[in-house]
């Protein structure tokens, strides 16, 4: 296919319907906003953009140039997460009144975040916003309620200055047979084609070292949530856990719903997700979600691009526009200012929606 180093020349050139933007998230506002200014519509990944002026200038575009953005959150087509949905909507817990929500990353994902550019605020917004913008946007989505405040806390606790050992990337360090954290990435062919011997050319390194002292974001966090509908959520994320996955506990008028995702662990498991139903009055019981569907993210992929290409149906409401993608992000840059600044943060102070 063509490449092109000039974006106005690309669109110029081919004239594509839609124009689908996988840039560094700090770069997503700018290539949205210019492609619809040049006619065309978007598709964006996630996150949206990676703070509150760069979301409003992507919402601002989109009124003012009448094109269409679709931002491509795939967790929503998981199949523990549709379950999820699904027990939800049928009304056994009732009204949901309150959420505990946990995501473990684990030592081989949680750190690779820590190796890459998402290492820096100025390019991932942090993790709160780059990974947690799933998590955000699965709840509003679970809850079908919009964030109205946020309290946070976060530390840098295992990663960046608390490193034991350091160097500038795995392939040149001196302490490769005693570090933890050491990642032989020439052992990877895929990778050393698409990254080591293109470093000429960007002067991006993938196998960072992951004690790097100037890594200003967080790998430990937690904070409180208040929706419009005064739903009430706690979350936590930490990058640096001996397992992968997620829990989350849904408390309502009428009972309790308790689910666990696994994605790797030290222990066998019999399925990807467990799910307990607990009414307030009466009989406990559980299940486990055996097998994903296949294709990727366990077959949350296939179905994304079905909505996204083809029109799929849509009857629980999971194709997301703008403003799902500015809420997502929106709670994730409150717990970031709540973090830096020692306050709640309103989200009608950051954007316009």
């Amino acid at each position: 296919c063509p490449t092109f180093d000039d974006f106005d020349e690309m669109i110029k050139t081919t004239k594509p319907d839609a124009v689908i933007i996988t840039t560094v998230d700090c770069f997503h506002a700018k290539y949205a906003c210019r492609a619809m200014e040049l006619g065309c519509d978007v598709i964006l990944e996630k996150p949206m953009a990676t703070d509150e002026k760069l979301c409003q200038d992507i919402l601002d575009a989109e009124k003012r140039t009448g094109r269409k953005v679709t931002v491509t959150f795939n967790a929503r087509y998981g199949s523990s997460e549709v379950r999820v949905k699904e027990i939800l909507n049928s009304g056994e817990i009732g009204q949901v009144v309150s959420v505990d929500f946990s995501w473990y990353l684990n030592t081989d994902h949680g750190a690779s975040y820590f190796r890459r550019w998402h290492a820096f605020k100025q390019y991932s917004g942090s993790l709160l916003v780059h990974k947690a913008t799933h998590h955000f946007d699965m709840m509003n989505w679970w809850l079908e309620a919009e964030p109205v405040e946020v309290n946070a806390y976060g530390d840098l606790r295992h990663y960046g200055w608390n490193g034991q050992y350091r160097g500038e990337r795995c392939m040149t360090c001196e302490h490769k047979k005693i570090c933890p954290y050491f990642w032989d990435i020439t052992t990877n062919d895929f990778l050393m084609n698409l990254y080591v011997n293109c470093e000429s050319e960007d002067g991006y390194i993938r196998d960072s070292c992951v004690y790097r002292k100037k890594i200003n974001i967080w790998d430990t966090m937690s904070l409180s949530v208040r929706y419009h509908n005064d739903i009430l959520m706690s979350y936590s994320l930490n990058a640096c856990m001996p397992y992968e996955g997620y829990k989350v506990s849904f408390n309502g008028t009428k009972g309790r719903l308790d689910a666990r995702t696994f994605a790797s662990q030290p222990w066998s498991v019999d399925g990807i997700a467990e799910f307990r139903l607990t009414p307030l009055f009466g009989k406990s019981r559980t299940y486990m979600l055996r097998q994903g569907e296949p294709g990727g993210h366990g077959g949350a992929d296939p179905k994304l691009q079905d909505r996204i290409f083809r029109n799929a149906p849509d009857p629980l409401k999971q194709a997301a526009g703008t403003r799902d993608g500015a809420l997502s992000i929106l709670i994730g840059i409150a717990a970031r200012r709540s973090i830096e600044q020692q306050r709640p943060v309103m989200i009608e102070e950051l954007v316009k929606i």
